[in-house]
């Protein structure tokens, strides 16, 4: 398993889309990452017009399942880093507003 502090560019013309695939429960259904995948994306946060994550992975390349299910349609030059943890990746975006308002 590896962690990862994720960076995309979301596409503001699907963001309202993204918001209800969020809230009707089709992402966190998606399996087997779709959980990880739902509550990073509720709890992203926004910063210069990119929206910043935790994703926990196990593909090679990173998020190859979810860029294909779900972050490709939404979001444009999506970048991850490798962090040693969930908590440090959370706290190096913690101050930043939240994606969702």
């Amino acid at each position: 398993m590896t962690i990862y502090v994720v960076k995309a560019k979301p596409k503001e013309d699907l963001r309202a889309d993204l918001r209800q695939e969020l809230s009707s429960g089709k992402i966190s259904s998606l399996r087997p990452f779709g959980e990880e995948l739902h509550h990073g994306l509720e709890n992203a946060r926004m910063f210069d017009g990119y929206a910043y994550w935790v994703e926990e992975d196990y593909c090679s390349p990173p998020l190859a399942m979810e860029r294909r299910s779900v972050l490709d349609r939404y979001f444009d030059e999506i970048t991850v880093e490798q962090v040693e943890s969930d908590e440090e990746g959370w706290n190096r975006i913690k101050d930043r507003p939240m994606l969702w308002k």
